[in-house]
């Protein structure tokens, strides 16, 4: 992902979840998706879909562990 999509899917992120604490960051040597934080603690992918019509679409994927449901 470039730079700016990075931004864009940040500032969407944090306008839709009202969590200025939330951060997309490039992962390295992958240029179809970014990882998701919020503060350190990593919580999930954000992958790009570049679509047959020309559309492109961003999916996020985050894992929930049942350890963490526990607390």
């Amino acid at each position: 992902m470039t730079r700016d999509e990075i931004l864009k899917l940040e500032h969407y992120l944090k306008k839709t979840f009202r969590l200025p604490a939330i951060q997309v960051r490039q992962r390295p040597q992958k240029e179809d998706s970014a990882e998701v934080y919020i503060g350190e603690e990593f919580i999930g992918v954000l992958f790009r879909d570049d679509e047959d019509e020309g559309e492109t679409a961003y999916q996020f994927q985050m894992a929930i562990l049942d350890y963490d449901l526990q607390n």
